[in-house]
């Protein structure tokens, strides 16, 4: 009955008369009640052995992509899917194994009839912009296994309402056991054994027959009872097939059946004589000239990868000028205006494959990386799917991405100013005078920026120096400075000193014990008999990191150039301490309680010398105030002078 289920729906494709014609005539021979039978409620025929499937899918947003429609089972016929409403959205089919037949892998297939589990799908799409129908995808079946149905989504509001048939399971009972009766069944269905016995399905869909044979237990008519029988079955000619074509000269035959003289109802052909069989002869037929059409090409690819973008296909307006025999055409190009130009496909059309992924800030700034001056932040940004994966970064618009890093400027810095040592000497023999040093300032370690951009007041590179009273004075008296100890750079040179007794000019050598109770010059210095190219800078120390039970202090060491520039060439066995202990003596009574520090590292703000400053002495109280009680002078000089 698998056959039989196959014949009735290839007829049941637009055949409703030939279709009764089989159903009388299975009836005749098979009589089965409650089995087969038609409805007379409905204007057209259809068994009551089998079950109409009907369904509709209808969603208002979805995320772009496939999305599962149903499953239509093995054995199916009359299949019918389509769109309610035209979008643009795209309906794709599936094997159930997962290999693709329609619009698979993001690829948009061209209309046309796809051959896939036992059956011919036709996929239509319509491209004409005044046309309102959406895709439809249509099958006559049965299907050999399950057929998966999907929807890619790109468009709100889809709808797609889907149709399909299935045969009843056990309508045909289980034969009875055969007995030995007087009453023959008339025929039975055979399956040919041998290829050139095989019955064409389009005969049988077209004629309305089944092979039929006698029963074995039939005893066939002598031929010798009568000399000369009269024939009970001719050929009989029932019409023409269709056309090859609707135009441009097709093929068609004449199409003859074998049928009882009397009642002319059709028997198998087996009965009629085969010597007398007419020929079926081939026929000219829709001599008229095909219409122009249009011929539409594929779609481009999408010009983006995601995101709206544009596909474009060529469309040229052809004719069909001969239909061969075997099915091909001759087409030529014509003149756009005998197909219509304006029912002229559109030639471009929009298209997203994939929503576009976005940027996303998974994370706050994070603290600047220095504690004063100018740092960096930084946060986490990743590129996402519209499915919320993390996907690499060129998935996204490069040109888009928020900023990872970030300059930040925690102030400047309480270490902006190097000072040089003070010159050993006063600059006047006797009465008052003055020793120098050299001031810079240095932004970032690295920068030489101009005097009095550094934050506070430039430190003083000239002191005062008194060298006493010019009459009946003692004075030191210093020799010529010695050879320089080294070539270049710095050396020690010493000198002789003696104790003179000044007088209006008049000088004169006395005991150098005499001058006991004057600052003794010195008798060595450091000298440069060429410089070198680099120097050590030292700054004050800072202040204390606990003021008491033990702490430290530090200072900056910088080696630089003749001109003031960063360098690594130093001497680094002369180097200054940069770091010593300070507070050894134990703490004393804890500072009122509700002072406490809330910065994560006060040590540094105390060190930077940034207690000056509200804020600071407001987040970090306790040590600010700990630095203070310890040195209140250093505190109160550093907050005046900045």
């Amino acid at each position: 009955m698998a056959g039989l289920w196959q014949q009735l729906c290839s007829l049941w494709q637009g055949q409703a008369p030939a279709l009764l014609h089989l159903i009388l005539h299975l009836w005749v021979l098979y009589p089965l009640p409650s089995v087969v039978s038609l409805d007379t409620t409905d204007n057209s025929p259809h068994l009551k052995g089998y079950e109409v499937v009907k369904g509709n899918f209808s969603r208002t947003f979805l995320r772009v992509g496939y999305h599962k429609i149903a499953e239509v089972p093995a054995g199916a016929c009359n299949i019918s899917i389509q769109e309610t409403i035209k979008s643009r959205n795209y309906l794709a089919l599936q094997m159930k194994n997962g290999m693709s037949i329609i619009n698979g892998n993001w690829v948009i297939d061209r209309p046309g009839v796809f051959t896939a589990l036992g059956t011919q799908l036709m996929y239509k799409r319509p491209n004409e912009i005044r046309s309102r129908s959406g895709e439809s995808i249509t099958a006559p079946g049965p299907l050999t296994e399950d057929l998966h149905v999907y929807l890619i989504y790109q468009q709100p509001g889809p709808s797609v309402y889907y149709e399909y048939t299935l045969p009843l399971k056990n309508i045909y009972p289980s034969p009875e056991p055969v007995t030995q009766t007087d009453k023959l069944p008339l025929a039975e269905k055979v399956t040919p054994s041998h290829p050139e016995e095989t019955v064409k399905q389009e005969d049988v869909s077209k004629n309305d027959i089944i092979k039929e044979k006698l029963h074995p237990n039939q005893v066939p008519s002598d031929p010798n009872t009568a000399s000369d029988p009269t024939p009970l079955y001719m050929w009989t000619k029932t019409g023409q097939t269709e056309c090859s074509t609707t135009c441009g000269t097709g093929r068609r035959q004449t199409l003859w059946e074998c049928v009882e003289k009397e009642s002319l109802v059709t028997v198998p052909a087996d009965l009629c004589d085969t010597a007398l069989e007419p020929t079926n002869r081939e026929e000219d037929c829709n001599l008229q000239s095909c219409p122009a059409y249009w011929d539409m090409g594929e779609w481009s690819d999408c010009s983006r990868k995601c995101g709206p973008g544009h596909q474009r296909r060529q469309v040229i307006c052809r004719q069909v000028t001969h239909v061969h025999a075997n099915g091909t055409e001759t087409a030529v190009t014509v003149a756009q205006g005998l197909c219509g130009s304006t029912d002229m496909p559109v030639t471009e059309s929009t298209c997203q494959l994939k929503i576009c992924s976005q940027w996303e800030i998974r994370s706050e700034w994070s603290p600047c990386s220095v504690p004063c001056g100018v740092g960096q932040r930084s946060r986490e940004v990743v590129c996402i799917s519209n499915q919320g994966e993390v996907e690499p970064d060129e998935e996204c618009n490069m040109n888009l991405k928020p900023d990872t890093f970030q300059n930040c400027d925690m102030g400047a810095c309480a270490r902006s100013w190097f000072t040089s040592f003070w010159s050993q000497q006063c600059t006047a023999e006797c009465g008052t005078g003055n020793r120098t040093r050299t001031a810079i300032c240095l932004m970032d370690h690295v920068t030489d920026l101009p005097l009095g951009s550094c934050e506070g007041e430039r430190p003083s590179e000239v002191m005062s120096c008194d060298s006493g009273p010019c009459q009946q004075r003692l004075e030191w008296y210093t020799g010529p400075w010695g050879q320089c100890s080294a070539e270049c750079g710095n050396g020690t040179q010493t000198r002789s000193i003696a104790c003179i007794l000044n007088n209006n000019g008049h000088m004169e050598v006395v005991e150098q014990f005499k001058c006991s109770s004057l600052p003794q010059p010195i008798t060595a210095q450091p000298c440069r008999l060429k410089p070198c190219g680099v120097q050590w800078y030292v700054t004050e120390w800072s202040t204390c990191s606990r003021s008491c039970n033990g702490g430290y202090r530090v200072r900056e060491v910088r080696c630089l150039t003749d001109n003031i520039a960063p360098s690594d060439k130093c001497d680094s066995g002369v180097t200054p301490e940069n770091r010593e202990e300070c507070n050894k003596q134990a703490c004393l009574a804890e500072i009122n309680p509700s002072c406490s520090d809330q910065y994560h590292s006060c040590t540094v703000v105390v060190q930077a010398r940034l207690c000056i400053y509200p804020y600071y002495r407001s987040v970090c109280c306790a040590s600010c105030s700990r630095s203070q009680k310890t040195y209140p002078n250093t505190f109160q000089m550093n907050r005046v002078r900045r």
